[in-house]
């Protein structure tokens, strides 16, 4: 006989993908927008280009641009995400065509992230560095005493000055060396092509940075969603103890003046527009992915246009706010130093780790206003990488599901941490800045407002505005009175005024270039080091013809029959969406089985 085969063989059942995650309450998304949009770009970009365009009648041109660009603009990617629930490359399933948009957005958002946790860095350092008494950018520190040189007209130790390492006529304050030499350690590099040794404690402290980050986000928006709650609101107790602080110091009427000033003549220039243009775009997140992502873990029926009124108008009022805290004490140096406000105001990294260090430093008690501000820059960081980070994580786990496991995400994640904490290694170099200062400019210049138009345009003309605009209806469900008025003067918008403005920002980004060679300080770019940076651009743009031909390629016929086939959603696309609107707005049970094969 036989023996016994034992029991017949049974097939192996895999195990379903696990399910993406939500939000825990509505308040953790919306600070997690806010704290993702209100950045370090609020604070240290639009109160110089508010005083540097005319002062108040700057807000004019930005007001109008946030009502064409900014609110439509961020209402449509925060629908696109939560109406399908899917990541910024997964998404596009609604337009297989336009694929390459996502991947443009995810490789952006690389970029970003590369250098932004530098910053974060540099805060980190200073935040450690204000611990001292007195603060060591400062002419009462020890270290400043051979350097330190009195000028004649200056009465007290404030006009303490530094002549620069070159031995001319030119003096450089203390809080100057301080960021050029001990800090970054510029002064030992002669350009793009000398990078130097890396600057180590600004290694160790990118290093803790990066941890910060990995351990914040390890259980993605369950964790990210809770620290928020003390990031995205500490910046703004910061800001308020800042502007009544400053406006008690002698001068700052100065400083508020100096940034309110009007001058009407200024809304003639071109350069105020794309000023007022490119800063809502940038200080609101628009094109990164990250909004589109985090949105992605909405409920399906989150009343999305009451949250874009909410976030890009807290947005916009917060910067303006921020200007009063920075004009006011930066008022107060220029009183002390018997100058121009405006020979102590800066933008960028000037102004957040030069100027108003040096300005902290004259307070009473100054240390303690130093660790209050570098803390509130660091949180300012810290949500602004939380965002980006969480676009990046979202497209690459929605793309391949089965890294939603939690083990395997935390290794992408701690993956991707490390990756980027070594290629960051040749920004803390003594050249680190040059290379910083290229990929900052280049990574989200017209790269990504071509990625963003085209977005736009896809939608308006590929899926179709009156589609868009009913998918958002079918998530409000009870959709108000107001919420209609509302719809369809954004439906105008992106037809129409937003491609425009969109399209004359683009041209005008491209003129600048041309026109205006790229510098930090008094060292111009090379002609290969500006190339490099449009490389980076460029690569952007790529995908998206790269990832149409593709799409091209897949469907059958002629060329006009493959381009149809192409701007429609995929048939899972198409299921997935009907089995959430039954879900949620016809409240029935609604069950499908996903294919995207035709």
């Amino acid at each position: 006989s036989q023996p016994w085969p034992g029991p017949p063989h049974q097939p192996e059942i895999l195990a379903p993908n696990p399910p993406r995650e939500t939000w825990a309450g509505k308040y953790e998304f919306l600070l997690s927008c806010l704290g993702y949009c209100v950045g370090l770009g609020n604070i240290w970009r639009f109160p110089y280009l508010c005083y540097r365009n005319g002062g108040g009648i700057f807000l004019i041109p930005y007001f109008i641009m946030l009502l064409v660009i900014g609110l439509p603009l961020f209402l449509m990617e925060l629908s696109l995400g939560q109406y399908r629930a899917a990541g910024s490359i997964t998404v596009w399933k609604y337009c297989p065509l336009l694929k390459g948009v996502g991947v443009a957005m995810l490789i952006v958002s690389c970029l970003v992230s590369l250098y932004y946790n530098v910053i974060i860095a540099w805060a980190f350092y200073y935040l450690g560095s204000s611990f001292q008494s007195p603060l060591p950018w400062s002419c009462d520190a020890p270290r400043n005493a051979d350097v330190c040189q009195v000028v004649a007209v200056m009465v007290t130790c404030w006009g303490c000055v530094l002549q620069n390492t070159s031995g001319s006529a030119d003096w450089v304050s203390a809080s100057e060396v301080f960021w050029n030499e001990q800090v970054l350690g510029v002064t030992h590099s002669s350009g793009l092509g000398d990078p130097g040794p890396v600057q180590w404690p600004l290694a160790l402290c990118l290093l803790a940075a990066w941890i910060l980050i990995f351990l914040c986000m390890l259980k993605g928006i369950r964790s990210s969603g809770k620290v928020v709650y003390f990031t995205a609101t500490f910046p703004y107790l910061v800001i308020l103890i800042l502007i009544i602080w400053g406006a008690t110091l002698d001068g700052s009427l100065n400083g508020v003046r100096f940034y309110l000033s009007s001058n009407w003549r200024r809304l003639q220039s071109a350069q105020v527009w794309s000023d007022a243009a490119s800063q809502i775009f940038y200080s609101l997140g628009i094109g990164f992915g990250g909004l589109l992502s985090m949105a992605s873990y909405n409920k399906f029926d989150n009343n999305v246009i009451r949250d874009t009124l909410v976030i890009a108008i807290g947005n916009c009022c917060t910067s303006f706010l921020a200007g009063f805290a920075i004009f006011s004490v930066l008022g107060h140096m220029a009183w002390r130093k018997k100058v121009p406000v405006g020979s102590v105001a800066d933008s960028g990294p000037g102004l957040a780790f030069v100027a108003y260090p040096e300005a902290l430093s004259l307070l009473p008690g100054s240390p303690f206003w130093s660790i209050l501000f570098f803390l509130m820059l660091f949180t300012l960081g810290v949500d602004t990488l939380f965002g980006n980070i969480e676009g990046i994580t979202t497209a690459i786990l929605d793309e391949f599901p089965a890294l939603r496991d939690w083990r395997r995400k935390t290794a992408l994640l701690g993956a991707l941490c490390t990756a980027f904490y070594l290629l960051g290694l040749l920004l803390v170099t003594q050249g680190g800045i040059f290379w910083f200062t290229l990929i900052d400019t280049y990574s989200t210049g017209f790269g990504l407002i071509i990625v963003t138009l085209f977005m736009c345009l896809g939608i308006a003309f590929c899926y179709g505005m009156n589609q868009f605009c009913q998918d958002i209806v079918d998530m409000i469900c009870r959709c108000p009175p107001w919420c209609s008025h509302v719809l369809g003067y954004f439906k105008v918008c992106w037809v129409f005024f937003t491609p425009c403005l969109l399209l004359f920002t683009l041209i005008y980004t491209f003129l600048d270039m041309y026109r205006v060679p790229l510098r930090y300080g008094t060292y111009e770019y090379p002609a290969w080091g500006t190339s490099l940076g449009v490389c980076m651009g460029v690569l952007t743009c790529l995908q998206i013809p790269v990832w149409a031909a593709v799409a091209l390629c897949r469907e059958s016929g002629t060329l006009r029959d493959r381009f149809q086939k192409a701007t429609q959603p995929l048939r899972s696309w198409r299921m997935a969406t009907a089995q959430d609107v039954a879900r949620h707005v016809i409240d029935v049970p609604f069950t499908i089985t996903l294919t995207d094969s035709d």
